[in-house]
């Protein structure tokens, strides 16, 4: 008997997993590829965006530092990186508000209109950025907010809005609203109760929600292109501009780097995953 596959199995079901198995590798394999290809040739010692045979050879002397020694030497990346953290976290902090009080108010049977309203504030998820961005821009262009850090957060806080409420009404889905009652009928005021005993629950997808939203916000070039000023370049504008005017390595240093962080934010997130699934088995359980 196979220990990997039911007794019922027979060879041509096996054949089946093995082949889906294999498919899923491979797959993984080629979307993973350009990653693999990027980290090394962000150490090249020379101006090119290919291996030389310095490098194929694994010679110390062609790998060097300096493209990621010109991230910090260079002003223009510099205020981009500030610029795009400062633009992500402030989106992250106005989506992550509005998203989780949304997704409350929508997590309610009695809320009218429940599903209109959900498909309203999800259609920045489903629309063409670039019609998005076009909106915004003629729209913007009434307020004076194009080429301002106002009109870029507002920006991208609603991008960003979809996603906490996505995973935040995934936590509510086992959050039991007996508990809300409870606090409610020993007395406690609506807000003590949600800071109290809906917050901590839902905790863990209020901060994947925002980790969503902020690595939203710091991967988007569509909206920047059409809102931002010189004064507010970001991360990936600074490269779309790097690509079309000058090709350097130093925009696979800065790639490399942000790889990094998105491993980082996927870390963070499978943690938070795990967490929400203990805390709603605890609650489950009680």
């Amino acid at each position: 008997m196979d220990a990997t596959y039911p007794a019922y199995y027979t060879w041509r079901h096996k054949l089946a997993a093995y082949g889906l198995k294999l498919t899923a590798w491979a797959v993984l394999f080629f979307l993973m590829l350009p990653i693999l290809v990027i980290i090394p040739l962000s150490f090249n010692a020379e101006p090119f965006f290919s291996f030389t045979p310095g490098m194929l050879q694994l010679d110390p002397d062609a790998y060097s530092l300096k493209w990621y020694a010109a991230i910090f030497n260079s002003h223009n990346w510099l205020m981009a990186i500030r610029n795009s953290f400062f633009i992500g976290i402030c989106a992250t902090i106005i989506a992550t508000t509005l998203g989780t009080v949304a997704a409350v108010g929508l997590a309610s049977e009695t809320m009218p209109f429940r599903r209109t309203i959900t498909a309203l504030l999800l259609s920045p998820m489903i629309v063409p950025l670039i019609i998005v961005a076009a909106g915004m821009f003629f729209f913007y262009t009434r307020f004076n907010l194009v080429g301002t850090f106002t009109g870029i957060v507002i920006a991208h806080a609603a991008l960003g809005v979809p996603f906490v409420i996505i995973t935040v009404t995934a936590t509510l889905s086992g959050f039991d609203p007996s508990l809300y009652r409870a606090g409610l009928s020993l007395g406690a005021s609506p807000i003590k109760v949600f800071r109290d005993i809906v917050i901590p629950l839902i905790r863990p997808g209020v901060i994947s929600g925002a980790l969503f939203a902020f690595v939203t916000s710091f991967d988007e070039i569509v909206l920047v292109l059409f809102l931002a000023g010189p004064e507010q370049g970001t991360i990936p504008r600074q490269m779309f501009a790097g690509l079309r005017e000058q090709i350097s390595p130093t925009i696979l240093a800065v790639a490399t780097l942000l790889i990094i962080v998105s491993i980082f934010f996927l870390a963070t997130l499978e943690l938070l995953r795990r967490r929400s699934e203990q805390v709603r088995k605890g609650v489950d359980t009680e």
